[in-house]
């Protein structure tokens, strides 16, 4: 009998740190990603700073697991070696693994590219400023990093998830207006005048934004929204933004006190372009669109239960079949061509670093974090919106949340039947895939979100 007490007391501390080892913690990071007056920002150097950009995010603790990073990037774009490097210096600062962060940028048309294979293919020939601020880059790299450190050092405890979702109105329209003969009739870009294009259907698009809130008990810690558009209304003379995707998630936070993180959908097809005329003051008319979508699925949110234990993370790696036009040779020789413009020597040394990092044998790494009966889904490129569709089709009876532009180095990725079709997406410039590419992603995707 002089054993019980003790015996039971060490079978109750046994319980209690077991259950104390399924506790999910959380952490959030927010950091200054505006590049400086004078520095090269997607389509001209930067004159002005509208309203500044973020590089920001979250990282999870699930017990007995390494840490997972999210992170959005108000930049158009973050590709190749640029890409990798955002990964290992996040993963070393979060101390997890490199596969266990995923990196996303909204694509502002006036934010930054990053990509360090393709600026020094254009260094060698002395353009590579033109395009790139690598000083700019690699100091935004490391401030990120040093923020991961310093809000690992007190993460929160997450008792609760929420989820809620809204339709989004008159925001997103697709981008390819198809004709009688199945081909692409009218390009309608982020921004158009085209009375045509402007009463043409919205045509294929996800209507929906979804959101995903943490919380301690009662408390929101940090909420995540996902919505697939082109973030542009007006653009291209360096006047950086972070756009209405920016401004609304801006516009929110100040609202709620709680720290926003949006992540654009699958929208190489889709921009803003049947509501937008490309007006100043068309700006603010979408911010408020997001807004009430980002509001209204807040006030839609239901909250669950949530320990460790309904933490799942898992990758897949593909390699994406080349586009045709990708010739070493053939690239090489606009590159060397000192009548070639710097867009042309731009496209070609993008091309160019695809088609290295491929023949080189790197993948591209998917992932889907589970969340309960939730799925985040990490996906590359200018993903065309039918993706989205996709995975939601896989699973129905579950919440899927989808944000492309992580890996940017093949630019477009259309689906299979798009590459017949014609128009700006699929064309040689845009994308460095080929049709084959969709049944590879989707087996993918369908393995990620088993």
């Amino acid at each position: 009998m002089r054993y019980f007490i003790p015996l039971c007391l060490s079978l109750c501390l046994f319980a209690s740190a077991a259950f104390a080892d399924q506790t999910l913690k959380i952490a959030t990071f927010n950091v200054d990603a505006t590049p400086p007056i004078g520095s090269p920002v997607a389509y001209a150097p930067t004159r002005s700073v509208l309203d500044p950009l973020s590089a920001r995010g979250i990282i999870l603790y699930p017990a007995n697991q390494k840490p997972i990073v999210l992170c959005a990037v108000d930049w158009i774009g973050i590709a190749n070696d640029g890409f990798e490097q955002w990964k290992v210096r996040l993963a070393k600062a979060a101390q997890t693994d490199a596969n266990r962060v995923t990196i996303h940028t909204l694509h502002q048309h006036d934010g930054v590219r990053c990509d360090f294979t393709t600026h020094q293919i254009l260094a060698e020939r002395g353009v590579g400023k033109l395009k790139y601020d690598v000083v700019f880059l690699r100091q935004t790299i490391a401030r990120v990093a040093d923020a991961i450190k310093t809000a690992s050092k007190s993460p929160k405890v997450v008792t609760h998830i929420g989820t809620g979702k809204a339709q989004v109105e008159k925001v997103a329209s697709n981008r390819r207006i198809l004709g009688d003969d199945g081909k692409v009739k009218i390009i309608r870009f982020s921004k158009s005048t085209n009375p045509a294009a402007i009463a043409a259907p919205e045509g294929v698009i996800d209507s929906w934004l979804r959101s995903v809130t943490f919380f301690q008990e009662d408390k929101p810690l940090a909420v995540l929204t996902y919505y697939a558009t082109h973030p542009q209304s007006y653009y291209g003379q360096g006047d950086v933004t972070s756009e209405f995707v920016g401004l609304a998630r801006k516009q929110r936070e100040k609202e709620t006190g709680v720290l926003h993180i949006h992540f654009n959908g699958a929208s190489g097809n889709v921009a803003a372009g049947k509501y937008n005329d490309g007006s100043v003051k068309t700006r603010p008319i979408l911010t408020a669109r997001m807004a009430q979508g980002m509001e209204a699925a807040w006030k839609n949110t239901e909250r669950q239960p949530i320990s460790s234990d309904d933490i799942l993370w898992k990758t897949a790696e593909v390699t994406l079949p080349l586009g045709s036009h990708l010739v070493a040779d053939k690239l090489l020789e606009v590159l060397d061509n000192k009548e070639a413009d710097i867009k042309e020597k731009l496209t070609a040394a993008k091309h160019l670093a695809w088609l290295q990092r491929t023949n080189a044998g790197y993948p591209i790494v998917l992932s889907s974090l589970k969340l309960n009966d939730t799925y985040l889904l990490h996906m590359p490129g200018e993903l065309f919106v039918e993706y989205q569709l996709a995975a939601q089709k896989m699973k129905p009876k579950s919440k899927v949340c989808m944000a492309a532009y992580a890996e940017y180095g093949p630019g477009y990725i259309g689906t299979a039947i798009s590459y017949s079709q014609g128009g700006y997406e699929t064309s040689e410039r845009a994308s460095r895939v080929s049709s084959g590419s969709e049944s590879i992603l989707l087996d993918a995707m369908e393995a990620l979100l088993k």
